[in-house]
């Protein structure tokens, strides 16, 4: 519950002009109750309106999308584009392509998305756009001709130095391919800076399809090393999710010491107590797109479980939900908990319900929120774009470096902000906070509220 009378009457406002938008109202809640640490000895928040002007979008786009599928007919899908903050930089967050991409979930990721690129310290506001078009299921000319008609629309909104948008679900390097093509072919113009996540022959980034993986146990691994003295090594680590997160994730876990038990899709999971066959899970989900019940089938000793959510009663000593947002509730988190496990970090956007988050916290597990643990992917688009501008690529060692960097430094700022603020080790304040403030001092120094 907010103490603050101030921050109530900024939550009330928002319930009360979007009712319906349940995500949106999660992440603005989760934020103001870190605030609520704060807001006595900032009455210039009240007096200039920042944390109204904070919660509410500077832009939001919403577009029609007709597109041919192979037999002729025409499909309407709607397009979006939320741009949140451009206080810091230009606007930047990707794109979704899912069929529950509606404006309240969008919201919530471009809220999000503002501190999280905050915390990485690069110059970057936030933003979140896609569609509720399905890639899943169509001919990769449908795939093409969708993302065509996406671009023609999008591209008058977009720009190098205006919004770069990147990947998200449903949203690959096939997808940015012809998004890319697209842009270049209505506007006349090879402004590779303009999206991020391209391919490596076209301007993107080595270390970008791991990078979310990657700097998920980056950091991890530091918050596990400062405040529980411990590492990944002898771990027994449970992931959700078998996307890219998950899957380097799950690389990098294994190559810091610990041993991967399980993965999981929308429609199960699988355990392999040995520890996961990654070479089988390549080729399952990036060779040929297959679900992950597939691999129960080619590695002896290992089983497949209908119903995803199964996954959290393996017992684990890390777990790194990966999935999706709202996969761990309360009940479930106390079954983690159970099992003993000493630190979880979150992969996806918002996989644990505030419920499940005080579970953990009360239980004195370490727990890393996704704004600052799955920072990495924004951070190496960000490292794109600086790359694009210096027409110029860095080995895969040099990007990767920069990445730990950034997640070890997010990590310190989330938990020297905890520590300021009188709740040492909780990185849900801490990264809120310190991306918070950051971002209210420039739109007090620029004169935007």
């Amino acid at each position: 519950m907010l103490k603050s009378e101030y921050l109530q009457r900024v939550y009330t406002g928002v319930i009360t002009r979007d009712p319906d938008q349940r995500e949106f109202h999660q992440a603005v809640l989760e934020v103001l109750e870190s605030l609520d640490l704060i807001v006595d000895q900032h009455p210039e928040y009240e007096e200039r309106g920042i944390i109204e002007t904070f919660v509410e979008p500077e832009r939001m786009i919403c577009f029609r999308v007709p597109w041919d599928d192979d037999q002729g007919r025409v499909h309407v899908n709607r397009g979006y584009r939320i741009q949140f903050s451009s206080a810091i930089g230009p606007y930047k967050g990707g794109l979704r392509f899912h069929p529950t991409v509606n404006l309240s979930i969008l919201k919530f990721l471009g809220f999000e998305q503002i501190l999280k690129n905050s915390l990485t310290g690069l110059p970057m506001g936030g933003a979140k756009g896609g569609s509720d078009f399905d890639p899943k299921g169509k001919s990769d000319t449908e795939v093409m001709r969708f993302c065509q008609s996406f671009m023609t629309e999008l591209n008058r909104h977009i720009g190098q130095f205006v919004d770069v948008p990147a990947g998200d679900i449903g949203v690959g390097a096939r997808e940015i391919g012809y998004l890319f093509g697209q842009y270049r072919r209505v506007r006349g113009s090879y402004d590779a800076g303009v999206l991020t996540g391209k391919g490596l022959s076209f301007g993107g980034s080595l270390v970008r399809t791991e990078a979310t993986g990657y700097g998920l146990c980056y950091l991890t691994e530091e918050m596990l090393k400062c405040m529980k003295k411990e590492s990944f090594e002898g771990k027994t680590v449970v992931i959700s999710g078998s996307g890219n997160v998950a899957i380097f994730a799950t690389e990098k876990a294994a190559q810091l010491g610990g041993k991967v038990v399980a993965l999981s899709d929308s429609n199960g999971y699988i355990h392999d107590p040995s520890g996961i066959d990654l070479d089988v899970v390549k080729d399952i989900k990036l060779g040929h797109r297959g679900r992950i019940r597939e691999y129960a089938d080619r590695v002896p000793g290992s089983t497949y479980t209908e119903g995803f959510r199964g996954i959290w009663n393996i017992p684990c000593d890390i777990a790194l939900p990966c999935a999706t947002q709202n996969e761990i509730d309360g009940s479930i988190a106390k079954t983690i908990v159970k099992n003993g496990v000493m630190a979880v970090a979150e992969g996806a956007n918002m996989p644990c319900l505030p419920e499940a988050i005080r579970v953990f916290q009360e239980a004195g597990v370490l727990f890393a929120p996704a704004k600052a643990a799955n920072a990495g992917g924004v951070a190496t688009s960000g490292l794109e774009m600086s790359q694009n501008s210096m027409r110029y690529s860095w080995s895969f060692e040099e990007v990767d470096r920069r990445l730990r960097d950034i997640m070890v430094n997010i990590f310190h700022n989330a938990y020297n902000a905890s520590q300021e603020c009188g709740v040492p080790g909780d990185l849900v304040v801490g990264a809120n906070i310190a991306g918070f403030l950051k971002v209210s001092q420039v739109m007090v120094a620029q004169g935007l509220i």
